[in-house]
């Protein structure tokens, strides 16, 4: 008797790590459900993959579907060191109809910055920073030799950190290439790969007995047994927990960075640029040291090559304690003015990368009112690069952008009604078919109308 999967069955294997089980799932689901609930005008424009690290084990795939499902009009995935995903999410959102986009977010070193706590805390010069707009993984040799350094760096951390951390937790020890590496779909493993890999060690080593295993994790973790016993039943909480006990600073694992630790900037920007992407810096919360500079910093970065701002909307305004959460909505609003003078448009979104972490910003909530037509309208100028890039080679970046549109403001204002206006298609297809560089803008735009 043949046996027929159904449409749960085919959503699992969007976030297998064979890609062409990942893609025939993907077809087959657009088969079964043809029929696309009508896209509202929401946008997450920063989910991390399974290629760096998901909450919810998404992968592109899986994304574009969800995308498509919860009827988000735009996506965007962004992955730690590593382009893996950005082909797969494009196409994936081809066939979805999700206006998609996809970046990479690293850690560099700025030596302006070197007195100064920024998007890092505890880190003074360590910065958070982000390429966006990409339309391959298949880069240039002098992205490609960037991009493998990043990767080979994150590893030699990652090793270290393990390391580190077996020597603490002894008997209880984990080897990165067996244990870790084979958690990820392309070997670009995170601390919290690495978490998960402890936690599958320990229930290995006390399968027998669940009070050694709590009395084990109490007596590492300086808590009650009473507490980690408690924090076990929710094993996504107790991994964050664990890492940030052991991994982040004061933690056994964690090593403060200095200047050779990272990058620095400009070498990220030369790979960014190289691919046709944008530059795009990455607000905290605006309490830091260095976030308190912010609008010197931002000039420091738009100097550097920055074009755009990354905001994660969401540690801003849903903070349980009232005082808190009016500062940081005050500072949210701030940084926003700042960024409309400086024509830097907004990619926002909610990471994905820690539990408990929303699929989608609320934007509903009171709080976000005021900023909302600009996290769209960032959305839209990055889908609008985007697919210019990748279609026709007339991005935010080329000649054709730089000769007919000098100023920030002009491209973000023409890429936003490209984004708008050009709904998601193949290659060759849709309606920048027959755009080519001897148009003006005005000219494509007519176009595309």
């Amino acid at each position: 008797m043949a046996f027929t999967l159904s449409i749960s069955d085919f959503e699992a294997q969007l976030n297998d790590f064979r890609l062409p089980l990942r893609s025939h799932a993907l077809n087959k689901l657009m088969e079964h459900k043809a029929d696309a609930p009508e896209a509202e005008e929401v946008a997450n424009m920063h989910c991390h993959t399974f290629f760096s690290f998901n909450a919810y084990n998404h992968s592109p795939s899986s994304l574009a579907w969800l995308g498509r499902q919860r009827a988000y009009k735009l996506m965007g995935i962004v992955d730690f060191d590593v382009l893996d995903g950005v082909d797969e999410f494009l196409e994936a959102c081809d066939l979805t109809g999700v206006r998609g986009s996809a970046g990479i977010e690293t850690r560099v070193y700025v030596p302006e910055f070197a007195a100064y706590e920024m998007n890092s805390p505890g880190e003074p010069g360590i910065l958070y920073h982000m390429g966006i707009g990409f339309t391959t993984s298949q880069v240039k040799p002098e992205a490609l030799a960037i991009l493998k350094e990043l990767r080979t760096q994150s590893s030699q951390r990652n090793m270290g950190l393990v390391q580190r951390v077996n020597n603490y937790l002894f008997p209880v020890t984990i080897d990165y290439e067996a244990d870790v590496l084979p958690l990820t779909p392309n070997g670009n493993a995170t601390e919290r790969h690495i978490v998960a890999a402890y936690l599958m060690a320990s229930a290995r080593r006390f399968y027998h007995s669940e009070g050694e295993q709590i009395g084990f994790w109490a007596a590492r973790l300086q808590m009650s047994e009473g507490e980690v016993s408690s924090a076990m039943q929710n094993m996504a909480g107790f991994q964050n927990i664990v890492r940030s006990k052991l991994m982040k600073k004061g933690g056994v694992g964690y090593v403060q960075p200095g200047e050779d630790t990272f990058p620095p900037i400009e070498k990220l920007h030369t790979m960014i640029l190289a691919c046709d992407a944008l530059p795009c810096a990455a607000w905290l919360d605006g309490t830091t040291s260095g976030e308190q500079r912010i609008e010197e910093l931002l000039q420091l970065l738009i100097d550097k090559g920055a074009v755009a701002l990354n905001i994660v909307p969401d540690r801003n305004w849903d903070i349980k304690d009232p005082a808190t959460r009016q500062l940081k909505v005050a500072k949210l609003y701030e940084v926003v003015e700042l960024a409309r003078e400086f024509d830097l448009p907004l990619n926002i979104g909610t990471e994905m990368n820690t539990f408990g972490q929303k699929l989608v910003d609320d934007f509903n909530a009171p709080e976000l009112q005021p900023v909302i037509a600009d996290f769209i309208e960032g959305a839209y100028f990055i889908y609008g690069h985007t697919v210019m890039q990748r279609h026709v080679g007339l991005g935010y970046q080329s000649e054709w952008a730089k000769s007919h549109l000098p100023t920030r403001r002009q491209r973000n204002d023409f890429y936003a009604q490209i984004g708008r206006l050009v709904p998601p298609a193949p290659t060759g297809s849709g309606p920048l078919t027959g755009v080519t560089s001897a148009m003006s803008p005005t000219e494509v735009l007519a176009h595309v109308s």
